[in-house]
C-alpha cells in the first residue's frame, strides 16, 4: 500500500499557522493509562456477514504480552496525552518512529498519511488540505487539515469517562464491516469510546493506536480511526 508523504510548508516558509488539538482523559475502568495486561486474548472469529456484526474484542494475530506489560508503552501513551493536550510538536515528533514516521488513517480503507519526525511538529500549526479519502456513504473525498480532520474526533475519544485503553485487541461497537489491523507483527492498543445510550452505542469511537520499538524504546507507527459506518 502506497503511503502519502506530506509536502507540509513549514512556519518558516508561509506565514502563522493555525493548530488545536486535544486528547486524552484518564480512561476508567483502568488508570491512565496503566493498562491491564491481560493473559491469553480471546481471538474472536468474525461472522461471514458483515450486516451488521455486534460489538466485538478481535486479536492481533501475533500478540506480544511483553508489550501489554511494558511500563516504556505507558509512558509513551502519557507523553502522546501530554503532546495532544498541550499541543507540543515537539513532543509529539519525539514520539513518532524515526525510521518509518506516523501513518495516520481517518478512514480504514484507504491509504494512510504519514508523518516524519520533522512533519509532526506541525501538525498543531499547519493548515495544509490533505486528503483523507473517499467518505462512506457519498463517496466524496474528505478534505481537510490534520487540526481539522483527526484532531475533533480523537479528543472525543481520549477525553470521554467511559473510554477504555485495550492491548492487541480491536475493540468496537456494531459494525457493518470486518475491522482489521493492518500491520501484522506491529503492536496496538484501541483506545475505545463505546457510544452513548442516546444514539444506541452507535455512536462509538474507536483509535487504533500501533507501536514498534527502535533501540529498545517504543515509538508511534501508525493510527486508525475506526466508527461505524452506513
Amino acid at each position: 500500500m502506497n503511503k502519502k508523504f506530506l509536502g507540509l510548508v513549514l512556519p518558516g516558509s508561509i506565514g502563522a499557522l493555525a493548530c488545536s488539538l486535544s486528547l486524552l482523559a484518564t480512561p476508567t475502568p483502568q488508570p491512565t493509562p496503566t493498562l491491564p495486561a491481560t493473559a491469553t486474548p480471546t481471538l474472536i472469529v468474525p461472522s461471514a456477514t458483515f450486516t451488521p456484526i455486534p460489538s466485538s474484542t478481535s486479536t492481533n494475530p501475533a500478540p506480544s504480552l511483553d508489550f501489554c506489560s511494558d511500563p516504556t508503552v505507558s509512558t509513551l501513551l502519557q507523553s502522546f496525552k501530554s503532546a495532544a493536550l498541550n499541543s507540543n510538536g515537539t513532543l509529539l515528533a519525539s514520539l513518532v518512529s524515526p525510521a518509518h514516521g506516523l501513518d495516520v488513517r481517518f478512514f480504514r480503507y484507504v491509504d494512510p498519511v504519514n508523518y516524519d519526525q520533522e512533519h509532526a511538529k506541525f501538525v498543531f500549526e499547519t493548515t495544509f488540505q490533505a486528503n483523507w479519502g473517499p467518505q462512506p456513504g457519498s463517496g466524496e473525498d474528505l478534505l481537510g487539515s490534520f487540526q481539522d480532520v483527526i484532531i475533533p474526533p480523537l479528543r472525543a475519544v481520549l477525553s470521554a469517562d467511559s473510554t477504555t485503553y485495550v492491548c492487541n485487541q480491536i475493540k468496537t461497537g456494531g459494525v457493518t464491516y470486518n475491522p482489521e489491523w493492518l500491520y501484522p507483527g506491529v503492536n496496538f492498543y484501541s483506545i475505545h469510546f463505546p457510544g452513548t445510550d442516546a444514539y444506541g452505542g452507535l455512536d462509538w469511537e474507536t483509535w487504533l493506536t500501533g507501536m514498534h520499538y527502535a533501540q529498545g524504546k517504543p515509538y508511534l507507527y501508525a493510527l486508525i480511526h475506526l466508527e461505524w459506518e452506513p
